[in-house]
């Protein structure tokens, strides 16, 4: 079992940064973890993820560039950080995990996840 818990998420204007963060308990030994995102109205979509041992990540088109998934496993926690913000990155972002050594992109792959943080960016 992995408990996930997200923290991070506010109120920015279009241009500015977040860091969201994903503090992970229980069995976190060799678990890929990811983020992903769902705005009302719309389906759940892969945003970034990222291997256990953090040599290899993936993102969606729509956040190259702008947006860096990392872990310390130390800590137990990943990170998603977000820069240049626009407004169509509003959404509810959902950290999850799964025991898997790959960078998995759908969401179906994934078995367990938080309970989500909202991010709104405004014009």
């Amino acid at each position: 079992q992995v408990q996930l818990v997200e923290s991070g998420g506010g109120l920015v204007q279009a241009g500015g940064s977040l860091r969201l963060s994903c503090a992970a308990s229980g069995r976190t030994f060799s678990t890929s973890m990811g983020w992903f995102r769902q705005a009302p109205g719309k389906e759940r979509e892969f945003v970034a993820a990222i291997t256990w041992n953090a040599r290899g990540t993936n993102y969606a088109d729509s956040v190259k560039g702008r947006f860096t998934i990392s872990r310390d496993n130390a800590k137990n926690t990943v990170y998603l950080q977000m820069n240049s913000l626009k407004p169509e990155d509003t959404a509810v972002y959902y950290c999850a995990a799964k025991l898997s050594l790959t960078a998995l992109s759908a969401a179906k792959d994934y078995d367990y996840w938080g309970q989500g943080t909202q991010v709104t960016v405004s014009t």
